[in-house]
């Protein structure tokens, strides 16, 4: 499975040099990318008509990154070639039998004067023979009836890139004073938000974890091992890199190219069962993957782990963009661990997706009973009214076993591979959605802990009595989350777990 390679994009040594030269005169401040208002200038050379424009700009920046590199420029030219053609544009052009090798660059008017006065400043000034300056930015009133400000699009290239400012001028700032990172989660780096979209797979152990790793890139990976007991003994990101290597944890939580910093709360006991696991390959190009240990079960759970296991599953599941819980016919017991785990991952209920691997270790009949039980048994855990979306196969290398399954069983298990893959594909496409959807969630949680931290705050008294003050609004903490809430009019459901914000507190009273 390649995520975001179709042959579009492709081109001759030639026509790369050209797009190259073009690239080079749209990128006028020299970032790498051009961003929406250089742009609209250079693609209205081309004479397309605002909405055909507005495809061209869809289909080239696919991940909607708010700007195009050069491989979107590349595409983006491709499609204005095809458009002058007469083509007609949809995103089913991607799968057609276009010979993107040979699309000849478009037709842009204006374009080598542009060039001309690049390579030669002197005449940049000049008048033309009517006397008007220069291709005028005229032609962006004509599309767009409000300006956009001229200091926010000299400051802000990429949605990430304003995300950024916007976390590090108005949000950061609050997390401090309120010591929103002591309570909810650690401040964010910028490579939090550079970072890729991430799959986190969670489940007991021999669910087939690590096999599906395995099967979505098509080879094993560094550090990788499978068997029928508990191989995977440790949390490991699986991510691109330029050769095959594994890095162990208090290196990568150091490293500040990675989103990774925040581990660090959880102390060397986590770090020393935690790895990286980097490897050149197109899909990881995409996605990163977060192999996890097996949840435990049974008498296994009464061996306490060396660190908070639930808290880092929470940690990642703010992160990742997609949770994958992963059940074994034969093992459908829902342990009291998993309960925990699964309860942590309370406010990404729209990530999380169940699979029923090895699906074709049952037959049909069974299947179904299975299947029933499975839901049962979610539906007292996931206590939801929605029904969590439930992909059935086998996710290995290994064919389907037909002898139990039958030729039914196949396709369906197909089909709904074929469904999970696409889920898949789609995250590199959401991740920018996403990055804006967790960071309103963020800056709402940070509003409400503002107020909730002042709100007990003014009640404490002066000087005496602070101890008793403190113990009183501890206790009644579920009272002061409603005065808050009626203070403010706030909505109820934005407020954190009474239980968590008490123990909180009282680590917190217990470090002072």
């Amino acid at each position: 499975m390649e995520i975001g390679a179709p042959r579009i994009g492709s081109c001759s040594k030639e026509h790369q040099k050209i797009y190259k030269e073009w690239f080079d005169v749209a990128d006028s401040d020299n970032d790498g990318r051009v961003t929406g208002n250089n742009a609209i200038n250079f693609l209205s050379m081309s004479n397309l008509s605002r909405q055909e424009l507005k495809q061209v700009w869809a289909i080239a920046d696919s991940k909607r990154q708010g700007y195009l590199g050069f491989k979107e420029f590349v595409i983006a030219m491709q499609l204005v070639s095809l458009v002058q053609d007469g083509n007609e544009l949809s995103h089913d052009i991607l799968k057609g039998d276009v010979d993107f090798e040979n699309v000849k660059p478009p037709k842009m008017e204006g374009l080598d004067e542009l060039i001309q006065k690049k390579k030669d400043p002197s005449n940049s000034s000049k008048p033309d023979s009517n006397g008007n300056s220069p291709r005028q930015a005229s032609i962006t009133t004509q599309w767009f009836s409000s300006k956009p400000s001229k200091r926010y699009l000299s400051n802000v290239t990429s949605i990430q890139d304003g995300l950024k400012k916007l976390y590090t001028r108005k949000l950061k700032p609050l997390e401090v004073t309120y010591c929103f990172n002591d309570f909810v989660s650690p401040l964010l780096t910028n490579s939090d938000f550079d970072a890729k979209p991430m799959v986190m797979l969670l489940g007991q152990y021999s669910t087939g974890k690590t096999t599906f790793i395995k099967h979505m890139l098509k080879c094993s990976y560094p550090g990788a091992h499978i068997g029928p007991e508990p191989t995977t003994d440790r949390f490991v990101v699986v991510m691109s890199g330029t050769d095959e290597r594994s890095v162990p944890g208090n290196t990568i939580a150091v490293h500040a190219d990675m989103p990774f910093t925040g581990l660090n709360s959880f102390g060397t006991a986590f770090l020393s069962k935690f790895e990286c696991s980097q490897m050149p390959h197109p899909l990881l190009e995409h996605i990163t993957f977060v192999d996890t240990p097996g949840v435990l079960s049974g008498e296994k759970q009464r061996t306490q782990r060396a660190y908070d296991f639930t808290g880092v599953t929470a940690w990642f599941a703010a992160k990742c963009d997609l949770i994958l819980l992963l059940f074994d016919p034969h093992k459908l017991d829902i342990s009291d661990e998993f309960k925990r785990v699964i309860y942590s991952l309370r406010g990404h209920d729209d990530k999380i997706r169940v699979v029923l691997n090895k699906a074709d270790q049952v037959d049909t009949q069974q299947l179904m009973r299975i299947y029933g039980a499975l839901m049962w048994s979610l539906g007292k855990v996931l206590n939801t009214p929605e029904v969590v979306r439930v992909y059935i196969g086998s996710f290995n290398e290994k064919p389907v076993n037909e002898g139990f399954t039958g030729p039914i069983g196949k396709a369906l298990f197909e089909k709904e591979q074929e469904d999970l893959l696409t889920d898949l594909k789609d995250i590199p496409k959401k991740a920018c959605d996403r990055r804006i959807n967790e960071f309103v969630k963020r800056a709402r949680a940070a509003k409400i802990h503002a107020y909730i931290v002042g709100h007990l705050k003014k009640e404490m008294p002066t000087f005496i009595g602070k101890a008793k003050t403190q113990q009183r609004l501890t206790d009644n903490l579920e009272e002061e989350f409603v005065k808050v809430q009626r203070d403010y009019h706030l909505p109820p459901g934005d407020f954190p777990d009474v239980e968590n914000f008490k123990e909180r507190i009282l680590i917190e009273q217990k470090e002072d």
